[in-house]
């Protein structure tokens, strides 16, 4: 059984979202950070069942979903108070449990970051994943034009459904001619990406007057050889970020800006959370299997 620290509650976990840093943790390329379970697993939904004594936000019996730096596939899982917000109205704990990391991820990444803004284009590779299926929603919430790659045309159509005005098969197109065309040759404001690698350069030459990338995962490989011109003729920025090792009150403003900002989009169903499919936790290799495949649009889920 976990304990309770100073700032803590401990929650019933009744679901855990599978992210791509799971598999990672798996592979023995992601460690947790110091002091941190090792146990997988960075978002939970469930119900608090004990509270520290110094906590005044948290009572028993709430249905919260949290955000955690490990220990999620679990039965039971502490977070810290300021990272814990209730199960928006009208969701099921399987669909909460599937909001703090993605969420979080894309906010503090796409809003604060990249300051998208309402008029302007961002280009979102992955657009079927967890990280994809928030982003393109939230950004086109929030008034923007949407460009983002997928692997497949199945992908491509649900994208579109979401809210992308431009969804790009990357397996049979250009990514790069593609967003010129769709822009008329001026790119997009933002690029989100999780590639890295060989697609650094591409990205730069994706970008407008002013442009900013915000690099959030390296799947394509931590190197890659730039040509520099773009970056100072387009006077580009290039960002990015990790979740896992911020500190507690920056995850927690973090919290509190998801909540104002995006907890009454999730409300209204305005925006929605993509489950593609929920596996017991005793199955939790096998939505690991899933998630390398990359045959998933959308959130994998544990239950417990």
């Amino acid at each position: 059984m976990p304990t309770v620290a100073a700032g803590e509650v401990l929650i019933k976990v009744a679901a855990a979202g599978v992210n791509r840093p799971d598999v990672m943790q798996r592979q023995g390329t992601y460690p947790p950070p110091p002091g941190a379970s090792d146990i997988p697993g960075l978002e939970i939904a469930g119900e608090v069942v004990a509270v520290a004594d110094d906590v005044r936000a948290w009572r028993v019996g709430d249905q919260v979903c949290a955000l955690v730096s490990g220990g999620g596939y679990a039965e039971f899982c502490s977070a810290p108070a300021p990272q814990c917000l209730p199960i928006p109205a009208g969701l099921v704990a399987v669909q909460a449990a599937a909001i703090p990391e993605t969420f979080f991820t894309v906010w503090t990444n796409v809003f604060e970051r990249g300051r998208l803004a309402a008029g302007e284009s961002i280009l979102i590779h992955g657009g079927s994943s967890g990280i994809g299926t928030t982003a393109i929603q939230l950004a086109h919430a929030f008034g923007a034009r949407v460009l983002t790659t997928a692997g497949s045309d199945e992908k491509c159509s649900a994208c579109r459904s979401l809210g992308a005005d431009v969804a790009i098969n990357y397996r049979s197109a250009d990514f790069v001619a593609s967003v010129k065309e769709a822009t008329s040759g001026r790119g997009v404001d933002l690029v989100l990406d999780m590639v890295g690698g060989e697609y650094l350069q591409r990205n730069l030459e994706c970008l407008a007057m002013d442009g900013r990338l915000v690099q959030i995962g390296m799947l394509g490989g931590l190197r890659a050889q730039i040509n520099m011109g773009p970056v100072l003729q387009r006077r580009l920025w290039v960002t990015g970020s990790t979740l896992r090792a911020r500190s507690v009150p920056e995850k927690g403003a973090i919290a509190r800006a998801v909540y104002a900002r995006v907890w009454p989009l999730l409300e209204a169903r305005t925006v929605r959370v993509l489950v593609h499919a929920t596996f017991p936790l005793a199955q939790a290799g096998e939505a690991h299997r899933v998630m390398e495949s990359s045959e998933h649009i959308g959130k994998l889920v544990l239950t417990v």
